[in-house]
């Protein structure tokens, strides 16, 4: 039987009232916390950060303040630059592929409620993990919905909310976000 954590991170109905989840939001609000005081060039910004993002590559820089429930979501690759103010709401997880850049006040948003307005009462939801490929270029203050997948190559303009899966070498913009260009052809 899996765990509420193992549902959130596997797309089922999860309880976020869990303890596990709960927990696992508790620390990561403390890190974000922290985080917002400081600098890529503060002496421990590195330890904390690492703290928040586990695995995070020593080539890749997360720039605070960042704010995120759950810091394991992000499964970040090499050469990987995050500029200020990224929000996650991740309870899905968010791959970034490697030499990627994200420009700030950028949104992930993973959790999706059900649909039945009785059922969203529950403290349930489903997570629906988000996938950057690598050598994209998200313009400041974009938007990815659960879900979504962006190709290998991209570039995703500023201020585009983007609510379909974008294939490789396409740039797109726009609310919602479409395809305006065909790149690296």
């Amino acid at each position: 039987m899996k765990s509420e954590f193992e549902k959130m991170r596997s797309g089922e109905l999860a309880d976020f009232s869990d303890p596990e989840i709960q927990e696992s939001f508790r620390h990561s609000r403390k890190l974000c916390i922290k985080l917002q005081t400081m600098t890529i060039f503060d002496d421990d910004y590195r330890e904390v950060i690492s703290q928040l993002i586990p695995d995070l590559p020593a080539s890749s820089t997360v720039c605070p303040p960042i704010q995120c429930d759950h810091g394991s979501s992000f499964i970040i690759a090499e050469n990987v630059f995050i500029n200020y103010n990224a929000m996650c709401i991740g309870e899905g997880y968010v791959r970034i592929g490697k030499h990627t850049f994200i420009g700030p006040n950028c949104q992930f948003y993973t959790p999706n409620h059900p649909m039945d307005h009785v059922a969203r009462r529950e403290e349930k939801e489903y997570a629906y993990p988000i996938t950057i490929g690598e050598d994209c270029w998200l313009g400041g203050n974009v938007t990815l919905l659960p879900g979504i997948t962006i190709g290998n190559r991209c570039i995703v303009a500023a201020g585009s909310v983007v609510t379909k899966n974008v294939p490789d070498d396409c740039m797109v913009a726009g609310n919602p976000a479409t395809i305006k260009k065909r790149l690296n052809q």
